[in-house]
C-alpha cells in the first residue's frame, strides 16, 4: 500500500494535494476521519480528476443511494468506470431483483468487485432460460450502449 501511496502523491503536485483533499471531501460528503480511512485504503483515489470523481459521487451516492460512510471504508468503488462496469452491473442486478429473479440481495460492492467472468458466472449465466438477453444487453451496456430492457421507470 506504501508503494500505491507514494505512486498516488507523487503524481499530484505539493500545492494541489490540499485542494484534491478539499474536493474528495466535498464530493463525498466526507469528515476528516472518513477521508484518512478512504485515502488510505485507497490512496490512488488522490491523483482522480475532479470530474471523474464528481460521475462516481453522482452515480454511487445519488443514483444507487449508498452513504458517504460506506464509500470510505469500500474506496475500491471509486476505481471503477460508472459507463463501462457499474452502471451496468447495477442494471442486471436491478432486472434481476425486479423479476424476482435473485434470491437474496448482494451487496453493491461485491457486485462491482468482481471479475467480469465471476460476474457472468454468477449473475447471467444462471438465467440464461428465464432471461436469454440478458447477457447480450449486460454486453452492450458495457459498451454504452444502453438496452431498452435495461431502462426501468
Amino acid at each position: 500500500m506504501f508503494r500505491h501511496a507514494l505512486q498516488a502523491v507523487a503524481s499530484i503536485r505539493e500545492e494541489n494535494i490540499a485542494a484534491k483533499v478539499d474536493c474528495l471531501k466535498n464530493t463525498f460528503k466526507w469528515s476528516d476521519a472518513e477521508l484518512a480511512i478512504a485515502v488510505s485504503k485507497a490512496p490512488q483515489v488522490l491523483p482522480r480528476s475532479k470530474e471523474s470523481l464528481q460521475c462516481r459521487s453522482e452515480f454511487l451516492i445519488s443514483e444507487l443511494g449508498l452513504e458517504p460512510a460506506y464509500l470510505a471504508h469500500c474506496p475500491a468503488l471509486l476505481s471503477y468506470r460508472v459507463e463501462g462496469r457499474m452502471r451496468p452491473r447495477y442494471h442486471v442486478v436491478k432486472f434481476l431483483k425486479e423479476n424476482g429473479l435473485l434470491k437474496r440481495n448482494p451487496g453493491y460492492y461485491i457486485v462491482f468487485k468482481i471479475t467480469d467472468k465471476i460476474f457472468m458466472e454468477r449473475f447471467i449465466c444462471p438465467h440464461t432460460e428465464a432471461a436469454p438477453y440478458l447477457a447480450e444487453d449486460y454486453a452492450a451496456a458495457c459498451r454504452e450502449e444502453m438496452p431498452a430492457r435495461f431502462i426501468f421507470t
